[in-house]
């Protein structure tokens, strides 16, 4: 006989304990080292990972290898903007300040003075003609020659007026034109020109040595107007604005860098960019605020997640596998973001785990898809819509149809999310648009396709039960199944029962529905290695307890929990299904046997504990609805109550029981949740144990006869 504390108890129990042992500061822990061991692979693959097709080129510099451009892209080109100002810019000429008139006034008092100065020496009656001629050439301007000063001295009085006139005119005429400085030898010439033709060729030299010893600039550069009406031209130029096309050669390998191959491949992002302390900090704070809302969730929401290591783990590496694959796939491309299947992990969570956490996996999806994608709220909105979608379509799946749905719901979705941004704004063209929507909706075929695929290969690795599993189990045809209705047939009929009574009563209270009616199916499998010394089983009225003890007979009920994992684990049932086996007892008192054994003896040697199934208590509360289901029916066909009345009543009094005694206390039920679970356990059993009408005795073999002849005149 094999204890009730061996070790085929001990995995069951496993996760119970867990719960038991762990006190909040190991919980908090698990938490934050759940929180860092994401927050640290994020920001590696942000931080220290570089986005693929990043080079690094130096302007002036041979290209170390051939770069096209990924895709097409239209901006504007700084390069050539700025070449095209430069060159307005140059087309203004220098601005000079116009004629200066008081320049003109000063050169002609100065020419007046000097020749009043030399009249005044040719009159000198006491002065030779040589000494007048040094003193005119003594003059420091305008500057004469001896042979101008001997021609001033040898002229008459008229001619010498005549000299006067005609110089100061020229001079007016050439300083009334502008002059710059670098146009005095033409105003000299110019000044030659504007002599009178008839003048004597001896008063034209003399006209000539004074205007062109006068004659200075009188426009001079203006670099303040000058800089701003280039500056006008410059600000006239419109931006140049250049096009990129896709598969465009930006650079050849061995080609020198120029200043616009830079900009392309700035523009494209392909530059590698070096790490700043800022970007670094940012980043961090950022993802560190994600990790940390996450743990608070999982400890507060979903706590039983840290007392399971191996969907911890399993929800640890979807969403670093995610953070890895958006950085690797997504940066600087403009389809890959909406053909990236960020839904996966929110779907894969939801049928792996929890819809509730798929709902926070797929904000936390979209947030990193959308950090990739250049910070996009387009592309945030729109993986976190899809997201949400095929999670809600997966859940709690209960054919492959799912699948296929969600692939249609997540592309439709992701469809309609690219028009609701794109016409508003009319930021697309018809080809463009039609491509993202295809994008689109073949994302939710990627999505759901990587999906099933996971889910089919890790729902075993990391011991979850998928719905896949749960289906196979609950054919007909399973083995084990098989072996229950072939050797313990009432056993069978008992738990098909309790799967339609569990099963109702988990879809009234939002429980997955389609577990409870697995676990109903397998959660007596134990009684069929003694399937006879169970009431349901005895056909022939013998019944073996009454040649055992009270104890024995105890140990024999209580065991078929211990026989049940065995073959549990023989046939190599998931451990949600598994845990109906124990937990639909839980610490409940084998009764009958025990006041039995309290009647036989006369001592006090009767311990209660060796009447007591080991446990654990319910811990799910798909395992507390199969509990209640089974003491219900067991009772309901025991007793056979001849009214509906008497079912709810029943019904009432073993719900209130297990809640007395505490067996409900370690599951999520609460009283609103076992109030609907008593209507719907009443709506099946109503159908199942209706009172009958008592025929006559003669009646009913008269009709059975007349049963028999038909029966008998078919065949």
């Amino acid at each position: 006989m094999k204890r009730r504390d061996s070790g085929e108890t001990k995995d069951t129990q496993e996760l119970a304990r867990r719960k038991h042992s762990e006190t909040p500061l190991r919980r908090t822990l698990r938490a934050i080292l759940l929180a860092f061991t994401l927050w640290a692979a994020w920001s590696a693959t942000f931080i220290l990972y570089p986005s693929p097709g990043h080079v690094s080129v130096v302007v002036g510099e041979p290209s170390p290898r051939d770069i096209k451009a990924p895709r097409q892209v239209t901006y504007i080109s700084q390069v050539k903007t700025q070449a095209a100002r430069a060159a307005a810019a140059a087309k203004v000429q220098d601005v000079y300040t116009g004629p200066d008139l008081g320049i003109a006034r000063q050169k002609i008092e100065t020419l007046r003075k000097v020749t009043d100065y030399i009249t005044a020496i040719r009159y000198d009656q006491y002065a030779s003609s040589q000494k007048k001629i040094e003193l005119i050439t003594s003059i420091p301007a305008p500057k004469v020659s001896a042979e101008i000063a001997e021609k001033i001295v040898a002229l008459d009085d008229e001619a010498w007026q005549s000299v006067i006139t005609e110089s100061l005119r020229v001079l007016d005429l050439t300083m009334r034109e502008e002059i710059r400085p670098n146009q005095v030898a033409e105003a000299k010439r110019r000044a030659l020109r504007l002599t009178t033709p008839t003048l004597p060729d001896d008063q034209r030299a003399i006209v000539l040595a004074f205007v062109q010893g006068l004659i200075s600039p009188n426009s001079f550069f203006d670099a303040e107007e000058t800089l701003a009406r280039r500056e006008e031209a410059r600000k006239a130029v419109q931006p140049v604005h250049w096009t990129i096309r896709e598969g465009e050669s930006i650079l050849r390998e061995g080609e020198i860098v120029t200043d616009m191959a830079m900009e392309k491949l700035r523009v494209l992002g392909l530059l590698e960019r070096g790490i700043k302390w800022q970007d670094a900090v940012g980043i961090s704070l950022l993802l560190l605020i994600v990790v940390v809302s996450l743990s608070l969730y999982v400890v507060r929401g979903a706590p039983d997640l840290l007392f399971r290591p191996r969907r911890e783990t399993l929800l640890v590496l979807t969403l670093i596998a995610l953070g890895v694959a958006a950085r690797a796939f997504i940066p600087e491309h403009t389809l890959m973001p909406y053909l990236f299947p960020t839904a996966a992990a929110a779907m894969l969570i939801a049928v792996l785990m929890d819809v509730q956490l798929a709902l926070i996996v797929a904000v936390i999806s979209a947030l990193l898809v959308a950090l990739n994608a250049d910070r996009s709220l387009e592309v945030g909105i729109y993986s976190l819509l899809g997201s949400l979608v095929g999670a809600l379509t997966v859940w709690r799946m209960d054919q492959l149809g799912a699948f296929i749905r969600a692939a249609v719901y997540v592309g439709l979705t992701n469809a309609a999310t690219i028009l609701a941004f794109r016409l508003p704004n009319q930021r697309y063209d018809l080809v463009g648009l039609v491509q993202l929507m295809g994008g689109g909706m073949i994302n939710g075929i990627i999505a759901s396709s990587l999906t099933f695929v996971t889910f089919s290969l890790i729902g075993r690795i990391f011991d979850i039960t998928t719905s896949l599993q749960l289906l196979e189990l609950a054919r007909p045809t399973h083995p084990l199944f098989k072996r229950l209705l072939t050797e313990a047939p009432g056993t069978y009929h008992h738990s098909i029962i309790v799967s339609n009574m569990a099963e109702r009563a988990a879809e009234a209270i939002g429980a997955d529905a389609l577990l409870a009616r697995v676990g109903s199916y397998y959660h007596d499998i134990g009684k069929i290695v003694r399937p006879y010394f169970f009431a349901e089983n005895q056909s022939d009225g013998v019944n073996p307890h009454d040649k055992l003890d009270p104890k024995t007979s105890a140990e024999i009920i209580i065991s078929h929990t211990t026989e049940g994992l065995e073959l549990a684990r023989k046939y190599r049932l998931p451990d949600r299904v598994s845990a109906f086996i124990p937990e639909h007892h839980g610490t409940t008192l084998v009764t009958y046997f025990y006041r039995q054994a309290s009647r036989q003896s006369d001592s006090e040697d009767v311990r209660e504990e060796d009447f007591r199934y080991p446990g654990p208590k319910p811990q799910s509360r798909e395992t507390a609805i199969v509990m209640l289901a089974d003491g219900i029916e067991a009772w309901v066909r025991a007793n056979r109550p001849g009214s509906q009345e008497e079912i709810e009543r029943v019904i009432r009094q073993v719900i209130n029981d297990r809640l007395i005694s505490g067996q409900l206390d370690e599951c999520d039920l609460t009283l609103k949740d076992l109030d609907r679970i008593r209507e719907a356990f009443a709506s099946v059993l109503k159908g199942i144990f209706h009172p009958r009408i008592q025929y006559p005795a003669k009646t009913l073999r008269r009709n059975n006869q007349q049963k028999a002849a038909k029966s008998n005149g078919s065949s």
